[in-house]
């Protein structure tokens, strides 16, 4: 029986979301040999897993520090008894008081958030002095990826200093994500993540020295973990890792990582000779990327997807005769984080058997704040 195969598979309905503890347990403990066997340097990302009980079992491992997306995400870790969780956007609107509520109803986390300028860094300042609270900010430093941060400049020090001193802010240090950076060769990856990388030491020595600002870095995603783990003095918060995907697998195979999360999907019709549909529509598997690099499965071979819906894959395959309607297909999907967020539920798969169902908790815009 081949790692992914269930034997109680008729029990579950597809399309679904299969996760295998064993192979997340590994993966925990391949990250911390990365960081040196350290888990304190681990400060990981949840928003691919969204579950409650992944934070478990890295907790039981030492990790205690999560980087969420969303204000859901953040309760989840906080209920899970983090001792510090960063979310990792800007709070804007309603986000700010949401952020706000969940600090009060849990003191004993540091709760800390991002801000990449002066204006919106005050702004949340006004709304936590109203209930005589300290926002905890990281500022977001853009070293080449564009997509959110203060530029990496000769300014970059000064709009520090500014947010340091607003009242009722607590700088905490850097977020510093180099995502940009995917190329599966890592000598390659390596250097360029260390170019881009070298000007946040200049800032480091400056806010230490000038402003005895005790700093801390947070570095680094999926595909620049292992540049990013051999700095000694930074965070490192990859998040796809723990469950792993056909995607990051063709960028960073130097990980040595397992997948550990896997979509079913059941033929459901064989409309044409060399063609076959299953169930797995836009709505089961993460569709952003061209429709080659969506599943990778694992138990067909010589097959193209060539066009896909709201419910339904279609397939041109070789073997068209030997494929049976009501047959279970098992894939890996190219970008996990978004394939898991399409699922209320994981089904839990321990030594190639189904023994409970794990909620995806997080994947909801709002739980309590």
């Amino acid at each position: 029986m081949e790692w992914y195969e269930v034997k109680n598979i008729d029990q579950i309905d597809s399309p679904g979301l299969l996760v295998y503890t064993d192979r997340v347990a590994k993966n925990i403990d391949r990250m911390i040999e990365k960081v040196g066997g350290n888990p304190k340097r681990l400060f990981p990302h949840v928003k691919t897993h969204k579950m409650a009980e992944v934070v478990a079992m890295q907790m039981t491992k030492g990790i205690t520090k999560f980087k969420c997306s969303t204000i859901a995400e953040l309760e989840m870790v906080a209920n899970s008894g983090a001792t510090e969780a960063l979310i990792a956007y800007q709070m804007v609107g309603p986000k700010i008081e949401r952020l706000r509520n969940v600090a009060l109803a849990f003191p004993t986390v540091t709760i800390a958030s991002l801000v990449d300028n002066i204006a919106t860094a005050k702004e949340l300042a006004a709304h936590f002095s109203k209930k005589n609270l300290t926002a905890n900010v990281y500022l977001d430093v853009d070293n080449g990826m564009h997509r959110t941060g203060c530029p990496l400049d000769e300014d970059t020090f000064n709009v520090a200093a500014e947010i340091h001193r607003i009242p009722n802010i607590n700088f905490k240090g850097l977020h510093v994500y180099d995502g940009q950076f995917r190329t599966p060769n890592l000598a390659e990856r390596k250097r360029a993540s260390d170019l881009a990388f070298r000007p946040v030491y200049g800032l480091v020595d400056r806010l230490q020295s000038e402003l005895q600002l005790d700093v801390c870095i947070i570095n680094g995603g999926s595909p620049s973990f292992s540049p990013a783990s051999m700095r000694s003095t930074v965070f490192c918060s990859p998040g796809t890792v723990f469950f792993w995907d056909a995607g990051y697998q063709n960028i960073a195979p130097e990980l040595g990582l397992d997948w550990a999360a896997v979509l079913i999907s059941r033929i459901i019709s064989k409309p044409t000779k060399g063609i076959i549909t299953v169930d797995l529509g836009h709505k089961s598997v993460g569709a952003e990327n061209p429709i080659h690099n969506r599943i990778r499965w694992l138990n067909l071979t010589n097959y193209e997807a060539y066009k896909h819906s709201e419910e339904h894959l279609m397939l041109k395959v070789d073997n068209w005769e030997n494929l049976s309607i009501g047959q279970v297909l098992y894939g890996v999907p190219f970008h996990v984080c978004p394939s898991v967020a399409l699922h209320e539920e994981a089904h839990i798969i321990r030594e190639n058997e189904w023994t409970e169902n794990w909620q995806v908790v997080a994947r909801k815009r709002k739980l309590t704040f």
